[in-house]
């Protein structure tokens, strides 16, 4: 077993985690404090070929892998969770379907200027009825002529105001579960397609996060993606990659939350010393330090073995399930090594804390995915 990186994959992650350095990282607290998206950051993506790692070569991206994109993920969410969220939604939920499903047509008319970074993407999955029962999908989708006439709700939608397309399920054959929701592909400046104001959220608050309203959007026929009737499946199958990517900005918090922790205990003096001499901080710091790495090499393995073309859904679950519950874990830990400044927003471990817990909800909740798993058990 060979669990080193590639030389590319080395100089990937060594390029984003330099741009980090220099242009996210002194940012990002601002982004946050302010609820700004960030549109110069993102151009900036775009132009080092972020937005393509996960796509092949032919559809406008590099053709380096899922990996690849998972260390772009991580070490961008390391410094900034809400432009780490923005990236990981458009590439694997937002743009994947398209990517996966798609005609050669709607590859070319869609995923060519997405994997450049020329729009975002979203995907419009989750509504008030319907949350971790996606099944229950209420927004329609009824075939007039050559137009597929769409009517319903989508709400929690990353990139919902910033996305220039996005993948929306509907109920096509009433009466058969989930066997009568398709997807569909659908411009944003389509008529009818309306856009609430962003929410006010706890954490991410520089990521756009807001309510698709759609009132008789009317697409082309050959905007259907995919076979009509296939919806769930294929969006069972979208969110078993974007739960790789939720997996490493876990990761990427986690860690920012260590390398927070570990220098503020090496700083903080009591009783004479620094908190890094006493062997409560030192636990916890080890604790911390072990949980990550796991958590980092269950999500490396399960973005392997997509690449590999290899079945990767229980191991995806896994992944997000552990490495989110060890950003959360790390964040508390962060905060409590700081104290009372880490409840202040002074220090960065209360944004880590706020923008962790996202990540036991987002993408199928931790008792989601401990379902997921017991099922591919054969329970």
């Amino acid at each position: 077993m060979d669990f080193s990186l590639s030389e590319e994959q080395l100089m990937i992650r060594e390029t984003v985690r330099e741009f980090v350095r220099k242009e996210l990282a002194p940012v990002a607290a601002d982004l946050d404090r302010e609820g700004r998206f960030p549109e110069e950051i993102i151009r900036r993506m775009a132009e080092l070929d972020l937005f393509g790692l996960p796509f092949s070569e032919e559809y406008g991206g590099t053709g380096d892998g899922y990996l690849a994109y998972v260390l772009a993920v991580e070490e961008i969410s390391r410094a900034c969770a809400s432009t780490g969220i923005t990236y990981a939604a458009h590439c694997s939920i937002g743009t994947g379907p398209i990517y996966l499903f798609g005609t050669e047509e709607q590859k070319r008319r869609w995923v060519v200027p997405c994997a450049r970074g020329e729009m975002l993407a979203a995907f419009g999955l989750t509504e008030p009825d319907a949350g971790s029962d996606a099944g229950a999908t209420r927004t329609t989708a009824v075939l007039k002529g050559d137009y597929w006439v769409i009517n319903g709700s989508k709400c929690f939608i990353t990139n919902a105001s910033r996305a220039g397309v996005a993948v929306i399920t509907a109920v096509t054959e009433p009466g058969r579960g989930t066997a009568g929701i398709s997807s569909f592909i659908v411009p944003t400046d389509t008529p009818g397609f309306k856009v609430s104001p962003p929410y006010e959220k706890l954490g991410l608050r520089a990521s756009d996060t807001a309510e698709i309203i759609l009132e008789e959007v009317r697409v082309p026929r050959e905007n259907l993606l995919g076979e009509r009737g296939r919806g769930f499946k294929q969006f069972l199958e979208v969110l078993d990659g974007g739960r790789i990517s939720i997996g490493a900005l876990s990761v990427g918090i986690a860690q920012a939350c260590l390398d927070a922790a570990l220098a503020y205990a090496k700083e903080r003096v009591q009783f004479g010393r620094p908190i890094s001499k006493f062997q409560a901080i030192q636990f916890k710091l080890a604790d911390m330090s072990t949980a990550i790495e796991l958590a980092r090499l269950a999500v490396y393995r399960a973005a392997w073995l997509k690449d590999q073309g290899l079945p990767f859904t229980r191991e995806a679950a896994m992944a997000k399930l552990f490495a989110s519950e060890t950003a959360v874990k790390a964040a508390l830990e962060a905060v409590q090594i700081f104290g009372g400044y880490g409840y202040i927003k002074d220090y960065p471990v209360e944004r880590y804390l706020r923008d962790a817990k996202l990540m036991v909800i987002g993408e199928g909740t931790s008792e989601v995915q401990r379902l997921v798993i017991a099922r591919q058990l054969g329970c």
